[in-house]
């Protein structure tokens, strides 16, 4: 798949572009059925399948103090795109100017003179323009003056809810893993690299890694959780901890750490992909290093129990 940085560098070329629209944080459920429609378009027309994409977030532009947290970074984003067989995304700054933009120009600017598409690709609460005034039914229109057919995808319910991006920041926010997991169509993910910690770990007999992470992610709550860790090509059972070491510290960063359970390897500067399977339990404050050791082991025996392994994982989309 190829990943193309600024609307002006794509190049039409006699394949026709069926193009999707949308931020598409998190590849959930709504966005998949999206995409592989557009996929299957694009193959019976012997076409390119692509999406376009504003980066950053526009709401981090037009109104960064209550921009979301983001369920996937760029990097992830782009793997699932591949899953799902896209042939290219297009990714394209957004400023204070382009949001002042009127649908009609962006429509007329991006749409058909820059990508000269054939189809574009919506979700049913799509919006676009200056203060998001377009909206399916606009697009709809424009396509027919512009000469470019528009197909709207229709919401996707798990569990009678509507899936959306902030229903699944909502689950996660939670603790609700297997929720999130089931909206997403695969469990949650973050990538991170590996950093010295206060080696705590080591001196009781588990050992952990420390995570540095995107601070822009919507990691899970607070709490411990049975996961899978992704070191190099190698998947390992793991206990991991989102908290804030309450037993030793009365106020700390909010910290992941990861024990990989039956590992020996020195690991520090590396990247790890964690997958969130399971809660076991809500972050605690223990009265000793002696009543922590024994509920770590606790929560290692249970994570190795209820992990059944890599075939659980599900990075990709099911």
């Amino acid at each position: 798949m190829q990943i193309i940085q600024g609307v002006e560098n794509y190049i039409p070329g006699p394949r026709p572009l069926f193009l999707a629209l949308g931020n598409f944080d998190g590849v959930h459920l709504g966005h998949q059925k999206l995409i592989k429609d557009l996929v299957l378009k694009s193959e019976q027309n012997q076409g390119i399948a692509g999406a376009f994409l504003f980066d950053p977030h526009t709401t981090r532009v037009i109104n960064p103090s209550n921009a979301p947290k983001l369920l996937v970074a760029n990097e992830r984003k782009a793997e699932l795109f591949a899953d799902l067989g896209m042939d290219a995304l297009i990714y394209h700054p957004f400023t204070a100017e382009i949001a002042h933009w009127s649908p009609r120009e962006f429509v007329q600017r991006v749409l058909v003179e820059q990508l000269q598409v054939k189809e574009v690709f919506v979700g049913f609460n799509h919006t676009f323009g200056h203060k998001g005034q377009g909206d399916p039914a606009m697009l709809t229109s424009l396509g027919a003056e512009f000469g470019f057919v528009v197909n709207v995808t229709q919401p996707v319910k798990v569990s009678d809810m509507i899936v959306s991006s902030s229903l699944i920041r909502q689950m996660l926010d939670e603790g609700n893993i297997e929720m999130a997991a089931d909206l997403l169509g695969y469990n949650p993910v973050i990538q991170g690299t590996v950093i010295s910690g206060e080696r705590r770990g080591s001196s009781i007999g588990f050992p952990t890694a420390n995570l540095e992470f995107d601070p822009e992610l919507n990691i899970p709550a607070t709490g411990v959780y049975a996961g899978m860790v992704l070191s190099g090509d190698n998947y390992y059972k793991a206990v991991i901890n989102i908290g804030t070491k309450p037993t030793f510290h009365e106020e700390f960063p909010l910290t992941v750490e990861v024990h990989i359970i039956d590992f020996n390897q020195n690991i520090y500067g590396k990247r790890l992909q964690i997958s969130f399977l399971h809660k076991l339990r809500d972050q605690k404050k223990f009265n000793s290093l002696e009543e922590l050791r024994n509920q770590i082991a606790a929560d290692r025996d249970e994570a190795a129990r209820v992990t059944k392994g890599p075939s659980e994982t599900t990075e990709k989309v099911r």
